[in-house]
């Protein structure tokens, strides 16, 4: 009888509870890919989590040991993959949104610079006084880029802007994003960016509080709640699904998926969006993919703390 291969999957994170709650966007759109993935292709899976920063390679480490596919979700196992897969040549490693390379890794990544940089662009046309913000959690690789396609973006549309961008340190604690967000709003921003996970509720609270709209990420969050204005939309899960497919079709190669794929990256917009500015935006998306507008990947403005 033949075993199946084996696939291990670590989020970074603490755990979605019973009603849903914990996980927040990212993971979330993690885990539906990678049972997606598993409901359609032989594979074992098992799911792993590291809500500390100083074990994550110890995580990585003992799920190399089990063998197959370690699949690390998320910029914050970059370094833990680096250190570990080394030592394990006959384990292949996936890191998603990840940018490192090795003869047994690859990276799998929507491009969340690209609907980032549309986010920008809206935010400029949008706001009336000149401010706006951006918060997260980890100042980790693809959390910098997509701050980037962000301020790019917010550039682009209203060269004079302000941008209140900063890293909390925590993508997952609801009242240390409370209280930046207050600070942001109390500093001028008319709406803010952000690339949060399980902390994102406390932004939302302290934004509605103030009067200041959001602009989410990962997954359409105007479906969920009023104060988001808009939302750049970059389905990870998505990444889960390639990881695992290449894998098993032993084509170990990274893969990047960006603004030509619509279902996996781009900007969803709230009903009161005029349509104007939703039609300016498609403009800058299709500028975007034929090569002549360009979304850089670093920023090298202000940080902003409270």
């Amino acid at each position: 009888m033949s075993t199946l291969p084996r696939v291990t999957a670590i989020f970074f994170g603490r755990p979605p509870s019973p009603a849903g709650q914990g996980g927040g966007a990212f993971n979330a759109a993690g885990l539906a890919g990678l049972r997606r993935a598993a409901a359609r292709q032989a594979v074992t899976v098992t799911e792993a989590w590291q809500h500390d920063p100083a074990r994550r390679a110890e995580t990585v480490e003992a799920a190399a040991r089990q063998g197959g596919l370690v699949i690390a979700h998320g910029g914050q196992g970059e370094e833990a993959v680096r250190q570990v897969a080394p030592a394990f040549p006959g384990v292949a490693f996936a890191v998603t949104q990840g940018r490192i390379a090795g003869p047994n890794i690859a990276c799998f990544e929507v491009l969340q610079e690209q609907s980032a940089f549309l986010a920008g662009a809206l935010a400029g046309w949008w706001i009336r006084g000149g401010v706006a913000a951006h918060l997260s959690g980890e100042p980790v690789p693809p959390g910098l880029r997509g701050r980037a396609g962000f301020a790019a973006g917010l550039a682009h549309a209203r060269p004079g802007a302000r941008l209140l961008t900063g890293f909390c340190g925590n993508q997952h604690d609801p009242a240390l994003a409370r209280d930046w967000t207050a600070a942001q709003a109390r500093s001028g921003a008319e709406v803010q960016f952000q690339m949060l996970d399980a902390g994102r509720p406390g932004a939302i609270e302290a934004a509605r509080a103030a009067g200041m709209r959001c602009i989410g990420n990962v997954h359409d969050w105007t479906a969920e709640d009023a104060v988001f204005l808009a939302s750049a939309i970059a389905d990870n899960g998505v990444t889960m699904e390639a990881a695992i497919s290449a894998f098993l079709a032993d084509r170990w190669e990274d893969r990047r998926i960006g603004l030509e794929d619509p279902a996996a990256v781009r900007l969803a917009y709230a009903a009161d969006v005029a349509p104007e500015l939703a039609a300016r935006c498609e403009a800058l998306r299709i500028a975007i993919l034929g090569g002549a507008v360009e979304v850089p990947e670093h920023y090298d403005g202000a940080e902003w703390k409270p």
